[in-house]
């Protein structure tokens, strides 16, 4: 089976082949530090982690550089504020994005270079752009010309003419064209600053990444990836400046996921509906939510609901339900998630379960479809557990272990199943008070009444809403009751 990505260069799905047989370069573009992360942020990381997992256990030697910008107008207007050196700002908030990932189980990337780390090789390509004619001085700047690069508006489908000024791009009147973008902007007050032949001062936001990913991959490599939003001008600025300076393809697969919306609406501070990876950890589970935002297809957009998120928790209730039915039958699993081989998907194609998981996920990385079939193989492990009762056969005993592997080689391309069920049910139990018993009780009684109006089909949609919300209701001669589904 082969991989099929959507490239967004050439808008639609191509098989994907590396440049060197066995190996792939990925570079993702990380966060700008100045705050904490938000649900946005979480999403673009899960799916770049799934994408270099999945292509791990497909037996690829993946290379994956995600860079922090470090040095950049919001942190250093945040800095001044707070009377903190810019670097001491950028580090807080970088320890806090490797806290918020490995409560998502996020995986490290191979390589986490900061922006500050590499101004030499920005002042570099600058200078290569200059020679080139891609590129002048204009006082104490330096800008890209637009005009000077035939391609430019290529990878967003736009043209030079119709295109206006985006987000970060600074009109200035020393500017040839409206679009031409800073590569050097010259030293201010109160701003960090380096020595360069154009004078002091620091680098724009796109050179960066231009240089990073050509330091540590090459000047052309495999996977470009980020979020939608940063298509343009970010990702049109760095393919133009990299191609300009080095003559190379630059990124050949170009992967943007989609946008997260909180309850239907753009997230905005505000809306009052910003929210931080650590505001949504102290509502839900941390595998909960992940495995809520790989329910949509990564180029999908995706509305993050409090009804979704505990429609997702229902599943993974049952999944772990599942695992611990499975230890009392026939024991615990010897083999955790965590130590199966990195190429296990090679090795394990006879399985036909696999095989439409593999399916599903070279299909453009297709999670949604992937997460249906592990909620379809659950369901098959529950039947068989219920047909072999408390002493099932030898042969339904290697059945179920061999059921058991599948879902947590399943669960490893995932990013899921790293609890123990007792760990997970018992860590689940403290998000219970999050869940409002007024809104519940209301919900009930309005049940009741469709009932006694012999309304059976609103008395069933309430119910259905209820079980969507994790809540399970049971009906009793002293009236209805009601649990979480945990």
């Amino acid at each position: 089976m082969t991989l099929r990505l959507y490239n967004t260069a050439i808008r639609k799905k191509e098989t994907f082949k590396p440049l060197q047989e066995g190996k792939v370069g990925i570079y993702v573009c990380g966060v700008t530090v100045y705050d904490l992360c938000h649900v946005g942020h979480a999403r673009s990381a899960i799916v770049f982690d799934v994408l270099t997992r999945y292509l791990r256990a497909k037996g690829f030697d993946v290379t994956y550089v995600r860079n922090f910008t470090d040095v950049d107008d919001k942190i250093i207007e945040r800095a001044n504020k707070l009377g903190r050196e810019t670097g001491d700002v950028a580090q807080e908030f970088i320890d806090a994005f490797y806290e918020d990932m490995d409560r998502l189980y996020v995986l490290s990337a191979d390589v986490e270079p900061k922006a500050t780390e590499h101004i030499d090789g920005m002042i570099e390509m600058i200078s290569a752009l200059m020679d080139r004619g891609h590129a002048y001085a204009a006082d104490s700047d330096v800008y890209f010309s637009v005009e000077s690069f035939e391609e430019y508006g290529r990878l967003s489908g736009r043209k030079l003419e119709d295109m206006q000024a985006g987000s970060r791009i600074e009109v200035d009147a020393n500017k040839r064209h409206p679009m031409d973008f800073a590569l050097w902007k010259g030293a201010k007050p109160d701003e960090p600053q380096w020595p360069s032949p154009w004078g002091a001062g620091r680098p724009g936001w796109h050179i960066e990444c231009s240089v990073m990913s050509n330091h540590y991959l090459g000047a052309t490599f495999d996977i470009h990836g980020g979020g939608k939003d940063l298509l343009f001008p970010h990702h049109e600025n760095e393919r133009a400046q990299s191609i300009g300076a080095n003559d190379g393809d630059f990124a050949r697969y170009w992967v943007h996921n989609g946008f997260v919306t909180v309850e239907s609406e753009k997230m905005s501070k505000s809306l009052g509906n910003f929210l931080t990876i650590r505001n949504a950890l102290e509502i839900y589970h941390p595998e909960v939510l992940r495995l809520f935002l790989l329910s949509k297809h990564y180029r999908s957009p995706l509305d993050l609901s409090k009804a979704a998120v505990l429609s997702m928790q229902s599943g993974l209730v049952r999944i772990y339900r599942t695992i611990q039915r499975l230890e009392e039958v026939i024991g615990p699993d010897p083999e955790k998630a965590g130590e199966i081989p990195v190429s296990f998907l090679t090795e394990n194609m006879d399985d036909s379960f696999l095989k439409h998981f593999i399916g599903m996920m070279d299909d453009d990385l297709n999670t949604a479809g992937a997460i249906g079939l592990v909620f379809d193989k659950v369901r098959q492990m529950n039947r068989l557990l219920d047909s072999g009762k408390e002493s099932p056969d030898d042969a339904t005993r290697r059945r179920l272990k061999n059921d058991r592997r599948q879902l947590f080689l399943s669960g490893r391309v995932l990013g899921i199943l790293h609890e123990r069920p007792d760990e997970f049910f018992s860590k689940l139990a403290d998000f219970e008070d999050q869940v409002n018993p007024s809104e519940i009780e209301k919900m009930i009684r309005d049940r009741e009444a469709a009932r006694t109006a012999k309304d059976w089909e609103k008395a069933d949609k309430i119910r259905d809403r209820l079980k969507v919300m994790g809540v399970v209701l049971e009906d009793g001669q002293k009236g209805t009751t009601w649990r979480l589904d945990v």
